[in-house]
C-alpha cells in the first residue's frame, strides 16, 4: 500500500439511526473498493464492522470501526459508527477525528429522532454533511415525503443530487442531475448501466438540476456572476461550487443507495473522491493552548488516540490520527499526557479486524498500532521539540446508572480492573467508587448500553456480577436557627478530657449579610465575630464558621478542633445519614479546663452540640434535581407528558425543533433513574433525551417520613 500524502486523504464518518444499514453500506464500500471479494451480512455475522463478540451476539454495532478504501488515488478513511443512541460515545469520537459526515436515513422511516442528533452532533462542530437515503427497495419507501421532510427540518441547504425512478421491491434505477445521467443495475448491482436521462424524465431532473446549480453558485463568487451570465455551470464547476459550499455548511447534498443490493454505491465513491474536501482544506484543530495544529507533513509529528480496541489473541489495539507531521515504525516519541516515553512498533491503515502493514502515516491520516506500553484514549504522543495535549473531545452526560456489584464479594478489584479497561473502549462507560452511597456506580447512556458491559464482563471477563439501584445522593439542611450546648467531661485517672460548645445553627444563603444578633426566648446574644471560616463542601454547598466567643471562654487553639468536629458531623446527617449544606454556625460561648482540656474533647462536644442544634432547626431533606430536554415525535407528546408528570417533574416549556417537539422540563433523580426504559417503551425507541444537574430542592413533606423511616430500618437491621 502507498504512502497518501495530506492532500490526498479524506476522513468521513459513517452515521444513521439504529437499523439504517451503516454496516451494510461499509461492506458495499469495501467491496466496490477491491479490499474484501466477497460481501458479508448482519445477519451471517461475517461484516468487516461488527467483529466483537457482543456484537455478534447481539447483532448491532457497539464500538465504532475503522477502515479505509483506496478509490482513484485518493484514501478515504471511514469509520462506521454504532447507529443507537446508547453507544453516542462513538458517533462523537468519531466526529471529532474526521472532516466529513455521511448520515444514512432509513427509507422506510425517514429521518428519526436518531438522525437529528446526529445532526445537532454536526452542527456543534461545525462539518459538513451528505444525507444517504438507504433502502429504496423497501415497500413502504416514500421517497418524495422523506425529502419533503428533510427541507423542513434542514431546510432549503438540503438539495437532491439523486432521486429514484420508483422505490419499492423493483427499485433498480435513479437519475443523477449534478452528471445529468441515468444509472441503472443489474440484479446484482455492482457496476452501474449509464445512459442519457429518458425523455419523461427530462423536465423534472432539468428543475432539480437548477436548483442544484443555484446551491452550488452561491458558495463562490465568480461563480455565482458566471451562473447569472449564462444561467449554468459546467460539470467542474458545479463540483466545486459543492466542494466549497460542504465546506462551510452552506449546502447537504442528498444521494440515494441500496446498501443491500449494492446499487449506487460506486456512484456515491465518485463522488467522495472527486467532491468531498480533504483534509487539508478543512478547518484546522486545536491543542489544549488553543493553538491551531495545522495537518502538514513537514511539520512537528504528533498523534492523537482517540480509541482502544480490546480483541483477542492481540491485546490492546489503539487508534490514531496523525495530527501533525508523520509518524514511521520504529519512531520515539514522547507521551505528553503520561510523561512516558514510546517506541512505535508496526503501524497499520485499519481495515475493520483487519490491519494493514504500511511504512509510514502522513499528517491528516488514522492509523492503529498494538502492544504500546502506556498509551490510554485521549494521549497524545509527541515527537522533538512538541509538547502538544488535546482536549477536543467532550462525551455528553450519563442518562442511566445503576449499583454494580460482584456475585463473588472477592471480585470487587478484578471489576474495577475490568471496568478502567473498559472505560478505555467507550468513555461513556463511567464506573465510580462511591463513599458517599458505599456503592461502585456504573454510569452510561442507556439500559442497552449497561446491558452490553454486563454482558462483556461475564462473558469475555468471567466476571459475574448484579446490578441494583443507585442510593440517591440526598442533602440535608435546616430551615430554621437553633442553639445547642453540650460538656464533653470524663475522667477515668490521670488526664481526664473536658471540653464545652455553645453554638448557634442557621440557614445560610448565598451574600447573606454577617450576624450581629440572635434571640432566642426573649434571650438575646450579641455577636462578635473574631474569627470566620467559609468551607466550600466537597458535596455542594457551604458551611460558615464564625468565632464569637470572648473573654477567653475557649482558647483560640481550639477553634480548629471544634469546626472538624462540625466537619464529621456535617457527613453524616441526622435524617437519612446524608451530607449536611448550607449551615452557618456561630460558636458564641463555652469553657475550658487549664488541664483536662484537648482537641479530642472540644471535637467531640463540638459534634454533640452541632447534633442537637441541626435536630431542633427544622431540618429538611433536599434531593437533587436535573434539567430535562426530550426530543419526541409529536405522536408521543401526550403519552411522554403524562409520563413525567407522574415522576413528579415540573414542565417548563415546549418548542419544535426540526420536526420534532422538545420538551423541557425539571425532575428528581429518584424519578430519572429508569426514565431511558420507559421513554423508549412509549415512544417504540424514536424519543431521546439528555439530563444535566440543576440544584438541590426540598423533597415533599411525606417522601421525606418514608425517607427517614427507611434510614431508620437500616440502622436498626445493621445493628442487628
Amino acid at each position: 500500500m502507498r504512502v497518501y500524502q495530506t492532500n490526498e486523504i479524506k476522513n468521513i464518518a459513517l452515521l444513521g439511526s439504529a437499523g439504517s444499514g451503516k454496516t451494510t453500506l461499509a461492506e458495499s464500500m469495501l467491496f466496490e473498493a477491491g479490499i474484501i471479494k466477497r460481501r458479508g451480512s448482519v445477519e451471517n455475522k461475517n461484516t468487516v464492522s461488527d467483529y466483537f463478540p457482543v456484537e455478534l451476539e447481539y447483532g448491532y454495532s457497539v464500538f465504532p470501526t475503522v477502515f479505509h478504501v483506496e478509490w482513484n488515488n485518493k484514501k478515504l478513511n471511514i469509520i462506521d459508527c454504532p447507529g443507537s443512541d446508547d453507544f453516542v460515545g462513538g458517533a462523537i469520537t468519531s466526529l471529532n477525528v474526521t472532516d466529513i459526515a455521511l448520515i444514512l436515513i432509513n427509507g422506510q422511516y425517514g429521518p428519526e429522532v436518531g438522525t437529528q442528533n446526529n445532526f445537532r452532533y454536526t452542527e456543534k462542530l461545525k462539518k459538513p454533511v451528505i444525507f444517504l437515503i438507504n433502502q429504496l427497495d423497501s415497500e413502504k419507501c416514500d421517497f418524495e415525503s422523506i425529502t419533503s421532510s428533510m427541507q423542513d427540518i434542514y431546510g432549503s441547504k438540503c438539495v437532491q443530487v439523486q432521486y429514484p425512478l420508483q422505490t419499492g421491491p423493483g427499485f433498480n434505477a435513479l437519475i443523477d442531475v449534478l452528471v445529468m445521467k441515468k444509472y441503472s443495475w443489474k440484479p446484482e448491482g455492482g457496476a452501474p448501466i449509464v445512459e442519457d436521462i429518458p425523455e419523461e424524465e427530462m423536465g423534472k431532473a432539468l428543475e432539480l438540476h437548477k436548483k442544484l446549480v443555484e446551491a452550488a453558485a452561491e458558495n463562490d463568487e465568480q461563480l455565482m456572476e458566471k451562473f447569472f451570465e449564462e444561467e449554468t455551470l459546467t460539470e467542474d464547476e458545479l463540483r466545486e461550487g459543492i466542494r466549497k459550499g460542504l465546506i462551510t455548511r452552506s449546502i447537504f447534498p442528498i444521494f440515494c443507495v441500496c446498501a443491500g443490493k449494492d446499487m449506487g454505491v460506486q456512484r456515491l465513491m465518485e463522488f467522495l473522491g472527486n467532491v468531498v474536501p480533504f483534509v487539508s482544506e478543512m478547518p484546522k484543530q486545536h491543542n489544549s493552548r488553543g493553538e491551531e495544529v495545522v495537518p502538514a507533513s513537514e511539520g512537528p509529528t504528533s498523534l492523537y488516540f482517540f480509541k482502544t480496541g480490546m480483541e483477542p489473541h492481540i491485546g490492546e489495539v489503539s487508534y490514531f490520527k496523525v495530527m501533525s507531521g508523520q509518524v514511521k515504525s520504529g519512531d520515539d516519541l514522547t507521551n505528553s499526557d503520561r510523561g512516558s516515553r514510546e517506541r512505535m512498533g508496526q503501524i497499520y491503515a485499519c481495515a475493520g479486524a483487519n490491519r494493514i502493514a504500511v511504512d509510514m502515516l502522513n499528517a491528516g491520516d488514522i492509523g492503529c498500532t498494538v502492544k504500546l506500553k502506556d498509551v490510554k484514549t485521549g494521549n497524545a504522543l509527541n515527537g522533538k521539540d512538541c509538547d502538544w495535549h488535546y482536549n477536543f473531545i467532550k462525551y455528553p452526560n450519563s442518562k442511566y446508572s445503576r449499583a454494580i456489584k460482584t456475585v463473588n464479594s472477592q471480585d470487587t478489584e478484578k471489576l474495577m480492573a475490568a471496568m478502567v479497561k473498559m472505560h478505555q473502549e467507550d468513555p461513556t462507560w463511567v464506573v465510580e467508587q462511591s463513599k458517599e452511597l458505599r456503592q461502585i456506580i456504573v454510569h452510561g447512556q442507556g439500559e442497552f448500553h449497561l446491558r452490553t458491559l454486563k454482558w462483556r464482563l461475564e462473558n469475555n471477563e468471567k466476571l459475574q456480577v448484579k446490578f441494583g439501584e443507585p442510593r440517591i445522593p440526598y442533602r440535608e439542611t435546616i430551615t430554621k436557627k437553633a442553639k445547642a450546648e453540650y460538656r464533653h467531661k470524663k475522667q477515668s485517672g490521670g488526664a481526664g478530657q473536658f471540653g464545652e460548645v455553645h453554638l448557634i445553627v442557621e440557614p445560610y444563603a448565598e451574600g447573606m449579610p454577617d450576624p450581629t444578633m440572635y434571640n432566642f426566648n426573649g434571650q438575646e446574644f450579641k455577636v462578635n465575630i473574631k474569627g470566620k471560616e467559609v468551607v466550600d463542601l466537597e458535596w455542594g454547598g457551604k458551611l460558615v464558621f464564625i468565632n464569637s466567643v470572648v473573654g477567653g471562654a475557649i482558647d483560640s487553639r481550639f477553634m480548629p478542633a471544634i469546626l472538624k468536629g462540625i466537619m464529621d458531623c456535617m457527613e453524616h446527617g441526622p435524617l437519612t445519614g446524608s451530607y449536611a449544606r448550607d449551615v452557618r454556625v456561630v460558636v458564641y460561648d463555652g469553657k475550658m479546663h487549664p488541664v483536662d482540656s484537648n482537641e479530642l474533647s472540644f471535637m467531640l462536644a463540638a459534634r454533640h452540640a452541632f447534633a442537637d442544634a441541626f435536630r431542633n432547626a427544622g431540618p429538611k431533606i433536599l434531593e437533587p434535581i436535573y434539567d430535562l430536554e426530550v426530543f419526541v415525535p409529536s405522536d408521543f407528546m401526550g403519552d411522554v407528558m403524562s409520563d413525567l408528570q407522574g415522576r413528579r417533574a415540573l414542565i417548563m416549556g415546549m418548542d419544535a425543533e426540526a420536526g420534532y417537539q422538545k420538551l423541557q422540563a425539571k425532575i428528581p433523580l429518584k424519578e430519572l433513574n429508569n426514565y431511558s426504559i420507559s421513554l423508549s417503551s412509549l415512544t417504540g425507541g424514536r424519543a431521546s433525551f439528555t439530563a444535566k444537574f440543576a440544584s438541590y430542592e426540598l423533597v415533599p413533606t411525606d417522601l421525606q417520613a418514608n425517607l427517614i423511616s427507611e434510614h431508620s430500618a437500616e440502622l436498626a437491621e445493621e445493628q442487628d
